[in-house]
């Protein structure tokens, strides 16, 4: 487990792509920059998505992290 301690967290399990990023992005940009945003997620569309898609944004993923059937990925907010 990552020692990184996260500002903000957000489940989006019960969410389907495109809205696994959606609402990660909307979260990301209430936050302030360099903010850390855990965001728990189920599936393999989303765990390739939404990384993907958050560095595009010029986000850094700090990490992936399994968590039972889910991930846990780590965003740091640019």
């Amino acid at each position: 487990m990552t020692t990184v301690q996260p500002d903000q967290a957000i489940d989006i399990t019960a969410e389907v792509c495109p809205m696994t990023f959606v609402r990660t992005k909307l979260k990301l940009e209430r936050m302030h920059s360099g903010e850390i945003l855990s965001v728990r997620l189920h599936g393999e569309e989303p765990l390739r998505n939404v990384p993907r898609a958050a560095r595009e944004e010029g986000h850094t993923i700090l990490g992936i992290e399994p968590d039972g059937e889910a991930h846990i990925v780590i965003i740091r907010r640019a």
